[in-house]
């Protein structure tokens, strides 16, 4: 006679016809899928904002004058643009541009290693985050003028 065997794990629930607002809430999404995720956004954030990069460069490098137009963006602001939205805005591409270039480096690794397993992809995902998030607090701390 076979037991009963203790360790028989509770079915997992099946989702055939998935609503996104009743069930996606809920759903709780691997480090490595938001870490995936999060690479694609940061990509769209820097291409949409192209512009302003263009301009940002192109300003803070064509003269003293053009420098000190571009530094004042930051304090007083471009137009009717407050200069807290213009600093906002720096610090969503510097995360963008950190968390895209950490995350491309994180997929080169497991190309070139070709360890890809669960755990690997959990620590280099929460390695990817705590670099991008501590180097954007770091130089976020820095653009505001706290240090």
């Amino acid at each position: 006679m076979t037991e009963p065997s203790s360790n028989i794990r509770p079915k997992r629930p099946e989702f055939r016809n998935i609503n996104a607002f009743a069930d996606l809430p809920g759903y709780r999404w691997p480090l490595a899928s938001v870490a995936s995720g999060m690479h694609r956004i940061s990509g769209a954030i820097m291409f949409l904002l192209m512009p302003f990069i263009i301009w940002m460069f192109d300003t803070s490098l064509s003269s003293e004058i053009s420098f000190a137009r571009f530094t004042s963006a930051f304090a007083h602001g471009i137009g009717f643009v407050p200069g807290m939205l213009v600093k906002l805005v720096a610090l969503g591409l510097i995360w963008a541009y950190l968390h895209h270039f950490a995350a491309g480096v994180r997929h080169i690794w497991m190309d070139i290693n070709h360890t890809v397993s669960k755990e690997i992809g959990h620590s280099t995902a929460l390695a990817t985050m705590a670099f991008s998030f501590g180097l954007t607090a770091i130089l976020g701390a820095k653009l505001f003028g706290l240090y």
